[in-house]
């Protein structure tokens, strides 16, 4: 499986005035293509669990040097129309997974509002991200949210948002796939190198 894009997605701080001390883009995996997207794919739409700790366990260790001062792993949860058809939080698992190789818990510091999923919207919807709040124990936080895969950074923006608002005190983002721009994409070979090291965003 080919290594995600090495340049950070457009997360970029929630704000000018910012009360998290950083945000950062601690990485994605693979490129949202060929075997890896298969992954993703048995995972939210068949329910493989297995396949849930593997890409877990595998986020975890690309995070681990920067996420090594996380205290919590959050997640965006699901939509309501996205829970009742699928009957499980698949973001939920995933945090789980990494928790668990990282040593720190699993904690839902998010609550969504009303709206549809991500997934199929037209692309100038996706771009303004879910409605998210912070719960109040994400107050103080070093938080590490993880999400399967990242396209637009909305999602990811929308939730550093709200945990800029819950005043958490660091915010790390991460996920096991990133979408390849169109010249990014390619058909070479499966296994070439990984994703580069985190970088703090900027606006």
């Amino acid at each position: 499986m080919r290594g995600a894009p090495d340049d950070a997605p457009p997360i970029g701080p929630p704000s000018a005035t910012s009360s998290a001390s950083s945000v950062q883009w601690a990485g994605a995996v693979y490129a949202y293509e060929g075997v890896a997207r298969e992954l993703i794919a048995r995972v939210k739409y068949r329910n493989e669990r297995v396949a849930v700790r593997w890409l877990g366990t595998r986020l975890a260790a690309h995070v681990r040097v920067a996420a090594r001062d996380v205290d919590v792993v959050t997640w965006v949860p699901a939509s309501a129309q996205r829970l009742r058809d699928r009957g499980v939080d698949h973001g939920a698992l995933l945090a789980r997974a990494v928790g668990d190789v990282l040593g720190v818990p699993a904690l839902d510091l998010l609550a969504r509002g009303a709206g549809p999923p991500q997934t199929g919207r037209p692309a100038r919807e996706r771009h303004t991200g879910p409605a998210l709040r912070a719960r109040d124990r994400a107050a103080g936080r070093r938080v590490l949210v993880v999400d399967d895969v990242v396209t637009t950074g909305a999602t990811m923006r929308s939730a550093a948002r709200a945990l800029d608002h819950g005043v958490a005190r660091t915010v790390l983002a991460a996920a096991v796939a990133r979408t390849p721009s169109p010249a990014e994409r390619t058909t070479r070979g499966a296994y070439t190198r990984r994703a580069g090291p985190a970088s703090t965003l900027h606006a």
